[in-house]
């Protein structure tokens, strides 16, 4: 085919049948006279996981300092509007399947948990392996609103300065998710789970749990600081314009 374009002004371009790779980890490497790409591991330990957790405890610090007067603002209109706590507590799954109780703004009457039951058939997740609902008769009003622009997850920067999460990671998945891991979704927990991530910038909830899988297992195997950096930029226009919560 080389031959045959010699003669043109046309590029030859060939596709590796690599996916899901960052190109930084991808280097040509000669062997035996053939050119063969090299993947380069994924690396979860030594500086680059030091290099994450300062970030990590500077940027939770700031958020919280920086939106502490919105969130006593918000804990306000919760307790006027609706009996029960400021803070929902949920138990997730993180890092080496450690357990640990993570926070949210409540944004739920109290005891929504206990009718999940009578609310499944109306199930819209995908797969069905997690609850997610559009018009969610459990929510409260103030809740909607917090929910719209993410405000519910900003007590996760706690969680953050507690080193249980990190400010860019997999979404945080529930137990019963866990349960049914295999081998290959196991790697989900190699890394500490996130505030935000590529699946909050990748549509949400309207993903699927097979493609938010997808996506978090892509940002463990190809990790990078500019790319938390990238994403945490998504992120604040996601979050501004209010696109795929509920």
């Amino acid at each position: 085919l080389m031959w045959q374009l010699e003669t043109t002004d046309v590029d030859l371009t060939v596709s590796p049948g690599v996916v899901d790779v960052a190109g930084a980890r991808l280097t040509l490497r000669p062997i035996a006279g053939f050119p063969l790409l090299h993947v380069e591991k994924p690396r979860y330990e030594g500086t680059q996981r030091f290099q994450k957790r300062a970030f990590d405890f500077f940027f939770a610090l700031a958020a919280l300092c920086v939106t502490s007067p919105l969130l006593v603002a918000c804990a306000i209109a919760i307790k006027l509007t609706s009996r029960g706590p400021v803070f929902y507590r949920s138990e997730r799954i993180g890092l080496n399947g450690q357990p640990f109780t993570m926070l949210k703004l409540r944004t739920m009457a109290t005891g929504a948990d206990a009718q999940v039951d009578r609310l499944l058939h109306l199930n819209e997740g995908a797969g069905g392996v997690l609850f997610k609902m559009r018009e969610d008769p459990r929510i409260t009003p103030v809740g909607r609103v917090l929910r719209r622009f993410s405000l519910d997850e900003l007590p996760q920067f706690i969680n953050v300065l507690k080193q249980e999460m990190s400010v860019v990671g997999p979404r945080p998945p529930l137990r019963r998710e866990v349960e049914n891991y295999d081998r290959h979704v196991n790697r989900r927990l190699l890394v500490k789970p996130g505030v935000t991530g590529i699946w909050q910038v990748s549509g949400r909830s309207e993903l699927s749990w097979d493609e938010s899988v997808r996506l978090d297992l892509s940002y463990i195997d190809n990790w990078s600081m500019a790319g938390d950096l990238m994403i945490i930029t998504k992120t604040v226009k996601a979050v501004l314009a209010g696109r795929g919560a509920y």
